[in-house]
């Protein structure tokens, strides 16, 4: 006998694999776009230590701040989405291939979850900078 939830379910079709890799694909340009993002961050900061330095001006700059470990940490960040991004692409793509789709959000919400923590983060960094 045929139940509703049976005749509901087709079979995944070309157009599920192809959402399926531009998902991937999507994760993977977040990814990269964090990991260019953190790799400006750590070199802004050397930026401006040789921009002072080379015009000779006596601008007070921290000589240790927190933009390199800033910069490192968003970029091991995009580094590990763009892992998560491919380990749930394979998982989505083995449950079409079993016809067996089940939706997950833990990606996203693990994402979210990062950058709403580090944004607070940065923002108790940069109050002090507020005049």
């Amino acid at each position: 006998m045929d139940t509703s939830e049976n005749r509901n379910q087709k079979a995944a079709g070309p157009a599920d694999y192809l959402a399926n890799e531009r998902t991937f694909l999507a994760w993977i340009r977040t990814s990269i776009a964090l990991m260019g993002f953190g790799f400006v961050i750590v070199k802004f900061a050397l930026f401006i230590r040789q921009i002072t330095a080379a015009l000779g001006e006596k601008v007070p700059v921290p000589a240790k701040g927190y933009s390199a470990v800033i910069g490192v940490t968003m970029v091991a960040l995009g580094a590990l989405m763009a892992t998560f991004a491919y380990i749930r692409y394979r998982n989505i793509e083995k449950q079409l291939n079993s016809n067996a789709y089940f939706p997950s959000r833990w990606l996203s919400v693990l994402v979210t979850l990062g950058i709403v923590i580090g944004a607070i983060l940065l923002i108790f960094y940069l109050l002090p900078n507020i005049r």
